[in-house]
């Protein structure tokens, strides 16, 4: 047998493995649904009971649940990375007035309720790991069925120019729980003109 037939032969073995690797390595639906029930659980459980909880302990005490919109996962979306050239600080206001710095790191574009949406994925000045990114949003929910003053996501670069949103895990800031805390209001890129019916609900609704 000629090497090139038999080089033929292997990648061709290469990629029926990597395919099918690809099959059964896919997460089916019950294991993503498994997977953000332990995560809201996990945050229910943080609210209610660490020392870190921005919940007084009257409220602690009163407290039974956290409210979520049912799991949807066509709100987890493959978002298309648009690189920012020229990255600069930009200084989010807080909800008490004051500044947080922030660099503005890149675009995530992704198809939603029929519609292209683009964020503004933000890095602290402190974060180390380059694939990380704070993600702050407002959408037509916001004000009614969720917190005003916008939900955030901790998202992580997934693939080379390609990040996963899942806004299903979309959570509230301390400051929706306690005025006493100061939070990042999301800036005007992230101001969707869509609804958002996935992830934590407005506190005490």
């Amino acid at each position: 047998m000629k090497s090139s037939r038999i080089i033929l032969i292997l990648i061709s073995l290469v990629i029926v493995v990597a395919v099918g690797y690809m099959f059964t390595a896919a997460e089916s639906p019950e294991a993503y649904v498994e997977k953000i029930e332990k995560e809201r659980e996990r945050q229910f459980k943080f609210i209610r009971f660490n020392v870190e909880s921005p919940l007084t302990e009257s409220q602690k005490q009163n407290l039974q649940t956290l409210t979520f919109y049912p799991i949807n996962p066509a709100y987890k979306v493959k978002a298309r990375l648009i690189p920012i050239e020229a990255k600069k600080v930009r200084e989010l206001s807080m909800t008490d007035g004051s500044k947080e710095r922030y660099i503005e790191h890149s675009y995530a574009e992704f198809e939603l309720n029929g519609q292209t949406n683009k964020l503004l994925l933000l890095q602290s000045v402190k974060e180390t790991d380059m694939r990380n990114f704070f993600l702050a949003f407002a959408d037509e929910t916001s004000g009614n069925q969720t917190y005003g003053g916008g939900r955030y996501i901790n998202a992580r670069q997934d693939g080379k120019t390609s990040i996963t949103i899942d806004f299903n895990l979309a959570y509230n800031p301390y400051c929706a729980y306690n005025p006493d805390y100061a939070c990042p209001l999301p800036p005007k890129e992230n101001l969707l003109t869509i609804p958002i019916e996935a992830g934590e609900k407005n506190y005490g609704k």
